[in-house]
């Protein structure tokens, strides 16, 4: 499978975001991609993290997930969106999963809150989900989850994940080794890919990175600058040997 890793900027408003979506699948597209991911709340942005971002508007929302629908259908290209959505259960940070062919088969929604997000009313998911596209299962786990608890990635590989996606947003941190380190932990540790999707920020903690299921850093954005990494994953290199291993009933 071919996968895009979109490192954007930081959307000045919720359109914005939903351009830069559109920009980068169509890009995607032509580097023939099977499935691009996108960082945390691209749409409309991430809040609390230094930028004016706009009121939550549903409707907009619910354009934005059709008109991406109706493009991940002409272009042949699945698309992981991370966004805001509201339901009856309350306001969420989740993330999308489009199909080639343009349905929404679920979205995961961010179950681990950093306690820095408490103040914007987010609502915690319960449970997590596995994806399925073009035969390769792939779990998501939201900025936060990712950093904070392994489990979460772990859950994903011991379900048959080759590669679990990690859409989020790291600024100027004064530990960014803990991040870059962590992104590695999450792959050798289950023996899985492991893709993390941040914005292009100036001084940011941590870059656009795909880990191997050895640990290896395969590919890296560069720092502050909008990229699209591309890279053809190989799941049968991801033997989730570790994951598999795991016994809790010794904890």
């Amino acid at each position: 499978m071919k996968i895009g890793l979109a490192q954007t900027k930081f959307p000045s408003s919720a359109a914005e975001g939903l351009q830069s979506v559109k920009d980068m699948i169509v890009k995607a597209s032509l580097e023939n991609c099977d499935l691009i991911c996108f960082p945390e709340s691209i749409v409309p942005g991430l809040r609390g993290v230094g930028y004016e971002v706009e009121e939550y508007n549903h409707e907009f929302q619910r354009t934005a997930i059709e008109e991406i629908c109706k493009l991940a259908k002409e272009t042949a290209t699945a698309v992981i969106l991370p966004i805001e959505w509201k339901d009856e259960l309350g306001l969420h940070l989740v993330a999308f999963v489009i199909s080639e062919h343009g349905e929404v088969l679920d979205y995961q929604i961010k179950n681990q809150i950093d306690p820095t997000e408490d103040f914007f009313g987010y609502v915690p998911g319960e449970g997590r989900k596995l994806f399925e596209i073009k035969d390769v299962k792939f779990g998501i786990v939201i900025c936060h989850e990712g950093w904070r608890y392994p489990e979460t990635v772990r859950w994903a590989a011991q379900r048959e994940a080759t590669i679990v996606f990690h859409p989020q947003f790291t600024g100027d941190v004064s530990n960014p080794e803990f991040f870059n380190g962590a992104m590695v932990c999450r792959s050798l540790e289950n023996n899985i890919y492991f893709a993390s999707v941040n914005y292009a920020l100036e001084n940011q903690g941590s870059t656009t990175s795909l880990i191997s299921p050895k640990g290896e850093v395969l590919r890296t954005a560069v720092e502050g600058q909008e990229e699209l990494i591309v890279y053809n994953i190989d799941p049968s290199e991801a033997t989730r040997l570790l994951a598999n291993r795991f016994r809790p009933q010794l904890l």
